[in-house]
C-alpha cells in the first residue's frame, strides 16, 4: 500500500516542498487524471488530507523520519488548497499546482463537502505532530465551517465528529465539545428502521464513506451518551454485520467501503467489548485477502498495490490513491509493523528532496 502511494506521489512544482498523490493509476502504473464530472484534476486535497492523517499516525507509531517528511510534503498541498475564508479547493489541474476553482467536485463549497472535512481532519492530525505555526490558524478557519454549515450529510458529519474527538482527546479546542454532542445527535437522528443513513432521502445507505457507526460510537462514548452508542450498535448489527458476513456481496465494492465498515465494528469492539464485533472485524479485514465475491486478494502484497475494488465479481485492476489510503488505514497495525523493513524501497520511490532524514 505505501509502495503504491509512494509511486503515485509527485512534487507540486509551484509550491516549494509540497507533494500530492495522483488520483488514479492503471494496471501498468500510468497515471490517470480524474474526469468523472468533466476535467477535475491530477490530484486532490481529499486524498492528501486522508494520507496526511495516515502518515501522521504512522510517524507517531514508528518515528521513521521519511514518514514525517512525506507528511510535511502533503501538508504543504493541503495549506495550498485553502482559501483565506477557510474553505478548500479540491483538485489541482496539473503538477504545477494550478487549483481547479470552478469544477463541481473541486470548488470551495465549505463544511458540507468531503474534501473540506478530510482536509481539516488531516490538519487536525498534523496539529498534534508538527510544530508548524501555519497549522493552527488554518485548522481554526477550516473547523469554523463545521460549526456554521447547515444540512450536512451524515457521512460528512461523521468526519466532523471524528475530527472533534481527536482534538478533544488531545486537549485541543475545548470550545467544540458542545458541538460534538450536537453532531452525535444529528448522526443518531438520521436513521430508518434502526439503520444509520447518509441522507434522510435515501432508500438505503451507501457503503462508501459510511463511517457513522464508528464515528457515533467514538463521539457518544466521549460525551458520555451510552444511549447513542446503543444506536450505533443497533445499526452495525442490522446493516454492517450482514454485509460483512456475506463477504460484501454487492455489485460494486470499493476498499473505502470495506474500510468504513471495518472501522465501525472495530470501534464497537473497543467500546462495548463484545466478541461478535471482534469476529466481524476479522471477517471484514479478510476481504482484502480474498474473502470476497471475486475470490481474489484485493491487496497484492507482492506488488504493494491495493486494487480499486470488485465490480460484479470481477477484480478492478486499477490502483489509485483512495484505495491504498483506505486499505492502509484498515490494515494499520500490519502497515506500522512492516514499514521499517520497507524503508529503503519506499525512500527510493518517493521524490528525493522530501524524504531526507
Amino acid at each position: 500500500m505505501l509502495r503504491q502511494l509512494a509511486r503515485l506521489t509527485r512534487p507540486v512544482t509551484a509550491v516549494p516542498g509540497a507533494l500530492a498523490i495522483a488520483v488514479y493509476a492503471d494496471p501498468d502504473g500510468r497515471l490517470i487524471p480524474a474526469a468523472e464530472r468533466g476535467a477535475e484534476g491530477v490530484a486532490c486535497v481529499d486524498d492528501a488530507g486522508r494520507a496526511l492523517a495516515l502518515l501522521c499516525d504512522l510517524w507517531t507509531a514508528t518515528r521513521l523520519p521519511f514518514l514525517r517528511a512525506w507528511a510535511e510534503g502533503l501538508l504543504g498541498l493541503v495549506l495550498h488548497m485553502q482559501d483565506s475564508d477557510g474553505c478548500f479547493v479540491n483538485f489541482i489541474s496539473d503538477w504545477d499546482g494550478t487549483r481547479n476553482v470552478d469544477g463541481p467536485t473541486s470548488c470551495a463549497l465549505g463544511g458540507g463537502t468531503f474534501w473540506h472535512a478530510r482536509a481539516v481532519r488531516g490538519l487536525a492530525s498534523a496539529a498534534l505532530v508538527f510544530d508548524d505555526q501555519r497549522i493552527a490558524p488554518a485548522l481554526a478557519r477550516g473547523i469554523a465551517h463545521f460549526r456554521t454549515a447547515r444540512d450536512i450529510p451524515a457521512n460528512v458529519r461523521a468526519l466532523h465528529v471524528l475530527t472533534a474527538v481527536l482534538l478533544l482527546r488531545a486537549g485541543r479546542m475545548p470550545e467544540i465539545a458542545g458541538d460534538l454532542a450536537a453532531w452525535c445527535e444529528e448522526l443518531a437522528e438520521c436513521r430508518h428502521d434502526g439503520v444509520l443513513f447518509d441522507d434522510p432521502d435515501q432508500s438505503a445507505p451507501h457503503l462508501w464513506a459510511h463511517l457513522q457507526e464508528g464515528a457515533l460510537t467514538d463521539g457518544a462514548s466521549y460525551v458520555g451518551r451510552a444511549d447513542l452508542v446503543a444506536v450505533a450498535r443497533a445499526s452495525a448489527v442490522r446493516y454492517l454485520a450482514p454485509l460483512i458476513a456475506s463477504g460484501f456481496d454487492l455489485p460494486t465494492v470499493q476498499p473505502d467501503g470495506v474500510a468504513s465498515a471495518l472501522f465501525g465494528v472495530e470501534r464497537l469492539a473497543a467500546v462495548t467489548g463484545e466478541h461478535q464485533f471482534e469476529v466481524l472485524s476479522d471477517q471484514a479485514r479478510a476481504w482484502f485477502d480474498g474473502r470476497n465475491s471475486a475470490g481474489w486478494a484485493v491487496y497484492d502484497r507482492r506488488s504493494g498495490r491495493v486494487h480499486d475494488g470488485i465490480d460484479d465479481g470481477v477484480l478492478n485492476a486499477h490502483s489509485g490513491a483512495e484505495s491504498n489510503i483506505a486499505a492502509a488505514q484498515a490494515l494499520f497495525a500490519e502497515v506500522a509493523r512492516e514499514v521499517a523493513g520497507q524503508r529503503i524501497a519506499l525512500e527510493s520511490l518517493l521524490p528525493a528532496a522530501n524524504v531526507a532524514a
